[in-house]
C-alpha cells in the first residue's frame, strides 16, 4: 500500500520503519527542517532533556549511544533519531519543510494536500503530529501594551537561546519539567527570573536521597503497578488489597524524600496532597539545578499564581503583586489537534467532551485506513510508540482479530471514563497514557498475540523496564504477517 505518515518524530519515524519493513510505500511529511518532533532544532529550548534515562528512552532494536550521558540533551536526542532514520533507511521517505494542509478521504483512499499546493494519493494515512505539537498561550490582558513598551512573550518552544534572556527581567509562566527546565539558564543571564506557578507539581529527584535512580523505583513494573489501573492482575490484586497500607507508604515516601532533599518546606513549595496524588496531575522529574537556584535567591517562585495582567513596565499577578518584566516565556502545555482532517471526519475522532477517541489510542472507529500514533504519551514514549507501529501493520494486513465496532467503541468510553477518575482529567484529550505505559504495551501486544518471555517481564518488577527486552516482537510479527499474506487469495481476474 501507499501509506502517508504525518509527523516525523519518534512515532512517524518508528511507524514508517515498520511499515517499510513490512513492504509498503511510505512518504513522511514534516513541516520541520529536520527529523525528531518536539526535539527538533527548531522547537529546542535552552536545558531540554529527556525525562526518562536514555535505556527507557530507546527503540526496541537501536539503543541510545553508550557515550550519551543519563538524560541526554535536545540535540543529543534528535542527532539519535536522524541516526535511527538513517539505520534503517527511512531517510528516504523524508518530505521535511512540507506542511499537510488537508487530508480527505475519496472513494475509498485519501487525498493530502501540502502548502504547495500539491495534492497526493495513499491508501492508507497515519496521524504522527505529536500531542506535544501546536504550545497553548493563555490569553494576558494588556500584551498588546506590553509588546508595544518593547516587551515579548514567546512560547517555551519558540526560545531557543539563553541569552535572548541576558539583563532583563523574565517572567517563566508555569511549573512542568519544561518550565523548570528553561529556567534554570535564564537564571544565569537575566536581571531577575521569577516562575508563576499556578498549581506546585511533585518534583522527582533523578537520584533519590541523592543515591537512587528514580527509575529504579517508578520506572519498573512494581512502580507502575503502585499506581491502580481500570483492573487489577495478579500481584496488583495484592497491592491494592492487603498491601494497600504498604503501597500508599512506598508512594508517599518518595514525596517525603523530595521535600527534604530540595528544601520545599523551607522554601514554601511544599505541593498540596500526596505524593500518591502524582498520577491525578502531572510527573515532574526535578531540574538539575533549580531547587538551588530557588535557594540562592536567583530563582524566585510564585505559588498559586497567574498572570492577571500585563502593563508596559511588567505584570501584574493574581494577588496584586507588580513584577517588571521585559520577557515572558510561557511553558503553558500544548493543544491537540488535527485541523488538516474534515469536519466530516473529526466528528468521528472524539467524544462528546473533545477526548480522542481511539481504541488503543490509535484507531479511530468508523474511519477506516485512518490511523495514530504517538497519541500515547508515557515514560516509554519510543517503545510504544513502536509498538503502536507494530499494531498498524498486521491491522493494514489483516491480521488482526478485533472485537466490533460497538465492543471497542464500549472499551475506548470505559478507558476514558477510567482516566477521568485516574488522573483527574489531567490526560491531554485522551492522550496520555502515564502512570500505565506497560499496560498500554501489554494490551498492544495482546492483540497481537505476541509478548515477551515471562521471566524477562518478571524481571521488569524490580528492574527498570528494558525496551530492548522487546527487540524480538517486530521480527517475529514480520514473519507472520509474511505467512499471513501466503495465505490470503489474491484477485486475479483483471490481469
Amino acid at each position: 500500500m501507499r501509506v502517508a505518515i504525518i509527523g516525523a518524530g519518534v512515532a512517524g519515524l518508528t511507524t514508517a520503519k515498520v511499515l517499510l519493513q513490512a513492504g509498503h510505500e511510505v512518504e513522511v511529511f514534516d513541516r520541520t527542517p529536520d527529523v525528531g518532533g518536539v526535539w527538533s532544532r527548531t522547537r529546542r529550548y535552552p536545558g531540554l532533556t529527556t525525562q526518562s534515562p536514555k535505556a527507557q528512552y530507546s527503540f526496541s532494536d537501536f539503543p541510545m549511544p553508550k557515550d550519551l550521558p543519563e538524560w541526554p540533551t535536545g540535540a543529543q536526542v534528535q542527532a539519535y533519531l536522524e541516526a535511527y532514520s538513517w539505520h534503517f533507511g527511512v531517510d528516504a521517505c523524508l518530505r521535511l519543510e512540507t506542511t499537510v494542509t488537508s487530508v480527505v478521504p475519496v472513494d475509498g483512499a485519501w487525498e493530502l494536500t501540502t502548502n504547495t499546493g500539491t495534492t497526493y494519493r495513499y491508501d492508507r494515512v497515519v496521524v504522527a503530529n505529536g500531542v506535544f505539537c501546536e504550545p497553548s498561550m493563555p490569553a494576558f490582558p494588556g500584551r498588546e501594551e506590553f509588546e508595544a513598551a518593547g516587551g515579548r512573550v514567546l512560547a517555551g518552544t519558540d526560545f531557543h537561546d539563553a541569552e535572548e534572556a541576558r539583563d532583563r527581567h523574565v517572567l517563566v509562566v508555569g511549573y512542568g519539567k519544561s518550565a523548570c527546565d528553561v529556567t534554570v539558564p535564564i537564571s544565569g543571564v537575566a536581571a531577575s527570573t521569577d516562575v508563576i506557578a499556578r498549581q506546585l507539581l511533585w518534583k522527582v529527584p533523578r537520584k533519590i536521597a541523592g543515591v537512587v535512580n528514580f527509575k529504579m523505583l517508578l520506572l519498573t513494573r512494581m512502580g507502575e503497578a503502585l499506581f491502580r489501573y481500570r483492573w487489577l492482575r495478579g500481584f496488583e490484586k495484592f497491592l491494592h488489597g492487603p498491601a494497600n497500607r504498604m503501597r500508599r507508604s512506598m508512594l508517599n515516601s518518595v514525596g517525603s524524600v523530595s521535600v527534604r532533599q530540595f528544601g520545599l518546606a523551607r522554601h514554601g513549595l511544599v505541593p498540596s496532597g500526596q505524593m500518591e496524588d502524582i498520577v491525578k496531575g502531572a510527573i515532574g522529574l526535578a531540574t538539575e539545578g533549580f531547587f538551588e537556584g530557588v535557594e540562592s535567591g536567583a530563582i524566585r517562585v510564585h505559588r498559586d499564581m497567574t498572570i492577571a495582567k500585563l502593563t508596559a513596565d511588567g505584570a501584574v499577578l493574581s494577588d496584586g503583586t507588580v513584577l517588571p518584566a521585559d520577557l515572558i516565556v510561557c511553558a503553558t502545555g500544548f493543544t491537540q489537534g488535527v485541523p488538516f482532517l474534515p469536519a466530516a471526519v473529526q466528528e468521528r475522532l472524539f467524544d462528546e467532551r473533545g477526548n480522542f477517541a481511539l481504541y488503543r489510542q490509535i484507531q479511530p472507529i468508523g474511519v477506516p485506513g485512518l490511523y495514530f500514533n504517538g497519541y500515547n504519551s508515557s515514560f516509554f514514549s519510543p517503545l510504544n510508540a513502536e509498538m503502536a507501529a507494530l499494531w498498524i501493520a498486521a491491522d493494514m494486513a489483516g491480521a488482526l482479530s478485533l472485537p466490533d465496532a460497538d465492543a471497542r467503541r464500549a472499551d475506548v468510553a470505559a478507558q476514558l471514563a477510567f482516566m477521568d477518575e485516574a488522573t483527574n482529567t489531567h490526560h491531554c484529550r485522551g492522550t496520555k497514557i502515564i502512570p500505565f505505559s506497560l499496560h498500554n504495551a501489554d494490551e498492544v501486544l495482546a492483540d497481537l498475540g505476541l509478548q515477551i518471555g515471562r521471566l524477562t517481564r518478571a524481571s521488569h518488577w524490580l528492574n527498570p523496564v528494558a525496551p530492548s527486552a522487546y527487540r524480538k516482537v517486530t521480527p517475529l510479527l514480520l514473519t507472520r504477517l509474511e505467512a499471513h499474506a501466503a495465505t490470503v487469495p489474491v484477485d486475479v481476474s483483471s490481469k
